[in-house]
């Protein structure tokens, strides 16, 4: 059995701390820390590791101790909605894994991480217990700003882990859910206006594209803007179908796409039978197709 752990910080500038994040992951005999993905004005960085789920799980562990000291959270600014240093930390079982064998590992991480570092955890996806966090932006709606006051109230009360604020580390969501893919595509302009425009124009909640969330945001670093993608199932809505309409409403508003970017991996089949280049990774290597990287875990 294989399963990947898609473990997002609230850390993406610090090149020195990310690094020692990393060497923690490789550290653990048996993980295959397949990319790390960090974002200047996100300030945020993606870890994605394969393996069997004790090594997935004991390398998740790791990477909790090796961030949780380096971040400070009241320091922290940046574009994403983030609840805390270890900010999301999904598992998802791949191939014939059962999801029931995610969840295991996603509870007894969560439990580990609230026991040990006295961060409160909140469990999503198939991991909730309870039905009102199953879906991750009803988990972190109100964001760090909000969980002091979450934190005292009966239904912000964890799932594990103390109920009491830590201004340093905030909280965690652990979580298991299935393949998610996150795209991210620049328009050739700085007018965030357009860039939310378009995001409302794709995803689901607001009448777009099935299974696709969609935020608008600005890049200061680059001087453009962003629509931030989640393909919930790649298998209903491919990256070809997003692309399209994304560049289609972008024109509508006088604006062209600038290029895309890939955040962790993706399936082969959420190309849609398409090039990478069509739908704007022009520079995309085989390295960031999720099947190469669980052969080499199954040899």
């Amino acid at each position: 059995m294989i399963i990947e752990c898609v473990a997002n910080v609230s850390e993406g500038r610090n090149e020195r701390a990310l690094g020692a994040m990393a060497a923690a992951i490789r550290a653990v005999a048996g993980a295959h820390l397949a990319d790390v993905h960090s974002d200047v004005d996100h300030h945020r960085s993606v870890f994605t590791v394969l393996g069997v789920p004790a090594v997935v799980e004991a390398a998740a562990l790791a990477l909790a101790e090796a961030a949780l000291p380096r971040i400070d959270m009241r320091e922290h600014r940046g574009l994403h909605p983030r609840l805390g240093a270890l900010d999301v930390v999904p598992f998802v079982p791949l191939g014939d894994t059962p999801m029931a064998v995610a969840v295991a590992v996603a509870r007894r991480v969560g439990a580990a991480i609230g026991e040990r570092h006295a961060v409160p955890v909140y469990f999503y996806g198939a991991a909730a217990r309870s039905p009102g966090r199953r879906e991750l932006p009803d988990v972190r709606r109100g964001g760090y700003e909000a969980l002091a006051g979450r934190l005292q109230t009966p239904a912000g009360a964890p799932d594990a882990g103390p109920a009491r604020f830590a201004a340093r580390a905030g909280a965690a969501a652990v979580g298991a859910r299935e393949v998610l893919v996150a795209y991210n595509v620049w328009l050739d302009t700085a007018d965030v206006a357009v860039a939310r425009a378009v995001a409302r124009a794709v995803r689901e909640r607001d009448g777009g594209l099935p299974a696709v969330r969609a935020l608008g945001v600005a890049l200061p670093s680059r001087g453009l803007v962003q629509v931030a993608v989640n393909l919930l199932d790649y298998r209903l809505t491919p990256l070809p179908a997003v692309f399209d309409r994304v560049e289609g409403e972008a024109a509508r508003h006088g604006v062209g796409v600038r290029r895309a970017e890939l955040v962790g991996l993706l399936p082969r089949a959420a190309l849609g039978g398409r090039t990478p280049a069509s739908v704007g990774l022009a520079d995309f290597s085989e390295t960031a197709v999720l099947e190469v990287h669980m052969a080499r875990v199954a040899k």
